[in-house]
């Protein structure tokens, strides 16, 4: 049995450092796992592992934006479209690879991941060839900062798991960014979100954080503004599909839940004895709640 997980999120989010953190955890597990690069405008640099199957050589962002004159997002566009064209390729490479992990580092653009018919033609691909596949969905701690950004995230990642249409888990990235240090309180953490109990609220996202805050009701400056957020707290109420792991990989037992989680998703090694996910040590951020 083949396993493949797609590393999705927007650009920043951390993907391409979750990637290598997870192979390393892999080969520290006497597990075989491989990368694969999707992103066709990545660097040469980028990779601490070099790709087994690399979308660059099929085609390359920076050859379309040079020989058709494309712009980055029509010339990645193109890239993607070139691929389903040849697809026989992907087959091709992914045939020697048997009873392993497969590592996907998709690009950053959401809309591949939202609307676009590219990846989820490629899950349907990988399926075909008896590849089990789900998608890991970033984003970074600093989406916190901004509730608003914070809920455009979570729409994005709600989105993205109804167009692929997989098993799904959504990581909230840089947690250590975040988290207090009891022993110097203003060291790294993100202004406003130094409690757990407000860190759990982004986590297991809290619709009642888009609601107004005190005060703002008497701002009648947009009063459509704060219909659309009504309306976004009522979807997310009716529709809770997304939540988060928190991930910080300074803290090898927070990779190991996520990769427990991941494992747990595709029945990873179903012939042997069944393991639950790791606990995700929920009461370090939701027995304040």
């Amino acid at each position: 049995m083949r396993y493949a997980v797609l590393v999705t999120g927007p650009a920043g989010a951390g993907k391409s450092t979750f990637s290598t953190s997870f192979l390393t955890h892999l080969q520290a597990s006497h597990r075989t796992g491989h990368l694969v690069n999707l992103d066709p405008a990545a660097a040469s640099t980028s990779f601490e592992y070099e790709p087994v199957i690399d979308i660059r050589d099929l085609v390359s962002l920076e050859d379309v934006m040079s020989e058709l004159g494309y712009g980055p997002n029509g010339g990645l566009v193109y890239c993607f479209e070139y691929l389903m064209q040849n697809m026989d390729w992907l087959e091709e490479e992914l045939g020697g690879f048997d009873d392993d992990y497969l590592v996907i580092d998709c690009p950053g653009q959401i809309e591949l991941y939202t609307h676009h018919p590219f990846l989820p033609t490629l899950v349907r691909h990988l399926n075909r060839l008896g590849i089990r596949t789900c998608a890991v969905y970033l984003i970074e701690s600093q989406f916190m900062e901004d509730r608003y950004k914070f809920f455009s995230g979570v729409l994005s990642a709600m989105s993205a798991m109804v167009n692929l249409e997989i098993p799904w888990i959504n990581v909230m990235s840089k947690m250590d960014l975040v988290t207090s240090n009891p022993d110097n309180p203003s060291g790294g953490a993100r202004n406003g979100l130094r409690g757990r109990k407000n860190i759990a609220r982004y986590l297991d996202p809290d619709p009642l954080l888009l609601a107004s805050r005190r005060g703002e009701e008497a701002n009648p400056s947009n009063p459509r503004f704060h219909a659309l957020n009504q309306a976004i707290v009522q979807l997310i109420e009716d529709h809770p599909l997304v939540s988060f792991l928190p991930l910080d990989l300074t803290d090898p037992d927070s990779l190991e839940t996520v990769i427990s989680h991941v494992d747990y998703t595709m029945q990873y090694g179903e012939d042997e004895e069944p393991k639950e996910p790791h606990d995700l040590d929920e009461g370090d951020f939701k027995d304040e709640l």
